[in-house]
């Protein structure tokens, strides 16, 4: 069986300001050509359709076009609700959609009920686990404490109880949405630490053919079974390295996989530029990226002035300026963004509390500092998703 994987489509993103609404357009054109150009036999979405619970209208449309056009090729599509999707929002009209060959689950109950398709040598299980916010389904599928592991190891063992119990020689594909150990991060991902955890090993699969992930968005394999597509355009200059693509996989008789990359059409390349304003308005060797958009990172000692427009001068599609004076780490005018980058909220409370009172936290005090984020970050979860 030949299957397409995708994810992170963030209908309705844009980039730093740009609209990308005709570049989702163009992937999703893209998408179809692949599964015609390929003969697909069957399309993964794992999660992150929308950028927001309550996508612009514009973003349903496209929505709204992407599943006709599924519908009309007669290929099979099974599609799984992510951390920046409304789950009840995107599973509206499940039931009917399914008879079109269009198969949403967005439903944590549902994680043992595959879709079930068939090839020449047997049926495919398709079992869909959307994205699983610990603090909201714990009680749903048994689990005592709230933590991403938990809660997507009592999936899986769903999973593998329904496949335990189907015919021999069942080959089995999971969509999940989450951060799985190994794989590697970009500065567009919404977090989505528990407990002071994000990741999950990837032995939570354990027990079936092929893992079809979404959240990280680029493209790669944790192992020949257990992959990320990525994003298929770009969300933040982190990306700025990624080549874009889905997966093509090929699922043989006895459960074998083999992938290969198709490339999506990206609008523009992104570069990521750092220097003095001086240097990189004469340096020869950018001419290169002059039509990328573009993030500069000026490291002038005193700010130059009017640098946005000197600078769209030679790179008009300039969208991200950034000052960053090269000054020893010790240098009391080292900025306190730069201080914060890359620590995150625990740690930045952590050092509020030691600053304050001359003494870090304890491990009680430490506890207590992660359950308020977590159920801070869980109760903006619900809220979002009753909006």
């Amino acid at each position: 069986m030949k299957i397409l994987h995708t994810s992170d489509w963030h209908l309705g993103r844009a980039f730093h300001r740009v609209n990308m609404l005709g570049a989702q357009a163009a992937f999703i054109g893209h998408l179809v050509e692949t599964v015609r150009e390929h003969a697909v036999d069957a399309v993964v979405v794992s999660g992150d359709v929308y950028d927001r619970a309550v996508p612009p209208l514009a973003a349903v449309e496209l929505f709204d076009d992407a599943l006709h056009r599924l519908a009309d090729l007669g290929v099979p599509t099974v599609m799984i609700s992510g951390n920046h999707d409304s789950a009840r929002r995107l599973g509206v009209g499940a039931g009917l959609i399914d008879r079109a060959g269009i198969h949403l689950r967005t439903d944590p109950a549902g994680c043992g009920n595959p879709v079930v398709l068939e090839d020449a040598h047997g049926e495919v299980a398709f079992y869909g686990l959307p994205y699983l916010e610990p603090a909201l389904v714990k009680a749903g599928l048994g689990v005592e404490k709230a933590g991403h592991e938990a809660v997507l190891a009592a999936a899986m063992d769903r999973v593998r109880a329904d496949l335990a119990a189907r015919a021999p020689g069942t080959r089995s594909v999971v969509l999940a949405h989450a951060f799985v150990t190994g794989g590697e991060q970009s500065d567009s991902e919404r977090d989505i630490t528990v407990g002071g955890v994000a990741a999950v090993p990837s032995g939570v699969f354990d027990g079936v053919d092929y893992v079809a992930l979404g959240h990280l968005h680029g493209c790669q394999a944790l192992t020949e079974r257990v992959r990320y597509s990525g994003s298929p355009l770009p969300y933040s200059f982190s990306e700025a390295a990624h080549r874009k693509s889905m997966w093509l996989v090929d699922l043989d008789a006895d459960g074998s996989v083999t992938a290969e990359r198709v490339d999506c059409p990206v609008p523009r390349d992104l570069a990521r530029l750092r220097g003095t304003l001086e240097e990189l308005l004469a340096d020869p060797g950018l001419a290169r990226h002059e039509e990328a958009w573009v993030e500069a990172t000026l490291t002038d000692p005193v700010r130059p002035a009017d640098p946005m427009a000197r600078l769209t001068e030679r790179f008009p599609h300039t969208l991200s300026l950034v000052f960053a004076p090269e000054r020893a780490p010790d240098d009391p005018a080292v900025s306190y963004a730069r201080r914060l980058a890359g620590r995150s909220d625990q740690q930045i409370a952590e050092d509020f509390v030691t600053h304050v009172r001359g003494a870090g936290p304890d491990g009680h005090e430490q506890t207590v500092l992660r359950d308020a984020f977590d159920a801070v970050r869980a109760d903006e979860t619900v809220r979002e998703a009753a909006r």
